[in-house]
């Protein structure tokens, strides 16, 4: 199963200047419960973006046609997306960035949004819109503020329809 997981504000945003535009600790959490002992694909910049290079437990793909896998420890390194999605197997997660969603969007079963309602005042990168008549809502949790989240979010599952 190829899932789309991201964190989206009501404009679609996602980041600016590399960098994700909240600090949701359950979000993370729901990441990493989600994402551990998977594949996990990306883009050269989002894997440049985590603090502590590949991420633990998982399978790590990154994208990038002028690179080289030295570059890139703990993770393998294909140059195209069909690449990469032919060498794996089992459940496959799309984590970034922009660009790399765009190509994934029209062939994800899968999308897992954890949905902020806020608007940011800055961003720099988006997600592409959803063509909602494409996807069937399987599931949503809304959560309130509260000290650890400055804003209000909702997890949201959707598959594809058939």
């Amino acid at each position: 199963m190829l899932s789309i997981i991201v964190a989206i504000s009501s404009n679609n945003a996602i980041g600016l200047d590399n960098h994700l535009l909240y600090r949701l600790p359950n979000d993370l959490k729901r990441f990493k419960a989600l994402t551990t002992g998977h594949t996990v694909i990306m883009g050269r910049r989002t894997f440049e973006s985590l603090p502590k290079g590949a991420l633990p437990n998982r399978r790590n793909i990154v994208l990038s046609r002028t690179a080289h896998p030295a570059d890139f420890p703990g993770a393998d390194l294909y140059p195209t997306l069909q690449d990469a999605l032919s060498s794996c197997y089992g459940d496959v997660y799309i984590i970034g960035g922009a660009s790399v969603y765009k190509e994934a969007l029209p062939l994800a079963d899968r999308l897992c949004l954890t949905y902020v309602y806020d608007t940011p005042t800055e961003a720099d990168t988006f997600f592409p819109s959803i063509n909602m008549s494409q996807w069937k809502e399987v599931r949503r949790e809304e959560h309130t503020q509260d000290e650890k989240h400055a804003q209000r979010y909702a997890f949201i599952d959707l598959v594809r329809k058939q």
